[in-house]
């Protein structure tokens, strides 16, 4: 039996464990609950800069816990505008509020986003458990 997980509305998932929040001509970009609990507890992370242009599948961060290190890759493509910067001190922040406080940059989109290679929350939940089942 799997661990229960968050997959909020509102909200676009990759197959890689990664959540946006889209925010006019930006995305809010983090990890997400389930990614976060395979994670386990995370002790570092690197954040990308800020004005840094970044292209889609790019790294954007790398995320060090105490079971891995993980490079993040950026779901879209555009310019780092903000960074959670609060992550620096308090990296755990991305366990206990993974869509909340434990958000990781802000991106202005170079591009429009193209949603048909993300999933809404009821088709990542879904596709988590197909993985889960598949363990």
């Amino acid at each position: 039996m799997s661990e229960e997980f968050q997959a909020p509305e509102g909200y676009y998932y990759t197959r890689d464990h990664i959540w946006i929040r889209v925010e006019d001509s930006a995305v809010v970009v983090g990890i997400t609950d389930y990614g976060q609990k395979k994670l386990r507890d995370i002790v570092h992370i690197e954040l990308p800069s800020i004005g840094q242009s970044i292209e889609e599948s790019e790294t954007l961060a790398v995320v060090e816990s105490i079971k891995a290190s993980v490079e993040i890759h950026s779901p879209v493509a555009g310019r780092v505008v903000e960074v959670n910067s609060k992550l620096i001190d308090t990296p755990e922040l991305i366990n206990e509020d993974p869509y909340g406080s434990g958000w990781i940059a802000r991106i202005e989109l170079s591009e429009k986003l193209r949603t048909e290679d993300l999933m809404e929350a009821d088709e990542y939940s879904k596709y988590v458990e197909d993985l889960e089942g598949s363990v």
